[in-house]
């Protein structure tokens, strides 16, 4: 929504999207626990979800799944617009039918192409507020893509004897960790490459995002360059999930500060050049 026009969203129209999108992301994550309750039960992270467990039956787990789904689309298309909760939508399908169901069981670049839908949301919150995705909402889309197998392959570095058991390739049971920390620095840096880019995505504000996402950047480059270094070693992955949840988290936050009234009434760094230019007489190059 920050990176959209007209900015701020009327109260009702913003509410509606986080409320449909919440309820949508609440379906999916029960559609997904129904797919896999056998393979959930095996996996010793897993055992405990409410299926595997007996504490949800399946009838009542799809029952609820359809209730979210419903009443999802349905504010959605009365109160924001009907793009709005076609995209939701589509992002509960991809994420439960070419993730889950697909994906997941027969290919290690299963998070790859499945980053689909964690990357839908950017476009649901900038149809919402100027009724199509805009540059801004591509680019967000464009920058969480990038950042999903960075972000799940240091958690598979961690979880890979749990998901060998069940026969899931992901990328470092097939692959090995020295593979994956590769991998994983390819798309970190791209990453971060792309994060640059919300400078020109922000309608207003964007030099205070470009300014302050040099330290995010950086941090992350430091974990990446440390999992690198030392593939097998848990500590540098589980510091590299944790922070990837973070980064995303910070970008998000930028975006919204650069909107804030603060920052918009601040003057543009390239502002101050101009000036200091006309008042020193000295040519701005």
């Amino acid at each position: 929504m920050a990176v959209a026009e007209p900015w701020p969203l009327a109260p009702v129209r913003f509410l509606a999207t986080l409320v449909g999108g919440a309820l949508a992301a609440a379906a999916a994550g029960v559609l997904n626990c129904l797919w896999e309750q056998d393979l959930d039960a095996k996996m010793v992270r897993t055992s405990r979800r409410a299926l595997p467990s007996g504490r949800l039956t399946q009838y009542q787990a799809l029952a609820l799944a359809i209730s979210l789904t419903t009443t999802s689309v349905l504010v959605l298309t009365l109160l924001v617009n009907p793009l709005a909760a076609a995209l939701c939508l589509i992002g509960l399908c991809s994420y439960v039918l070419l993730y889950t169901a697909w994906l997941k069981p027969r290919t290690s670049q299963n998070i790859v192409i499945g980053g689909l839908a964690g990357a839908i949301p950017p476009l649901v919150g900038a149809v919402a507020a100027s009724s199509h995705p805009g540059w801004g909402g591509l680019w967000l889309f464009s920058l969480v893509m990038l950042w999903t197998p960075a972000h799940f392959w240091s958690l598979a570095l961690l979880l890979r004897e749990d998901y060998r058991s069940v026969g899931i390739p992901m990328l470092p049971v097939v692959k090995g960790a020295k593979v994956t920390a590769r991998w994983i620095s390819i798309y970190g840096l791209l990453t971060i490459f792309m994060s640059f880019f919300g400078i020109l995505a922000l309608p207003t504000g964007g030099w205070f995002y470009g300014v302050l996402i040099l330290p995010f950047n950086a941090r992350l480059l430091q974990l990446i360059d440390r999992l690198r270094l030392q593939p097998e070693d848990p500590l540098p992955a589980r510091s590299l999930f944790r922070w990837s949840i973070l980064y995303l988290f910070g970008v998000c936050l930028l975006l919204v500060l650069s909107r804030t009234p603060l920052v918009t009434a601040s003057v543009n760094p390239l502002e101050l050049l101009q000036i200091f230019s006309s008042n020193s007489g000295l040519p701005l190059a």
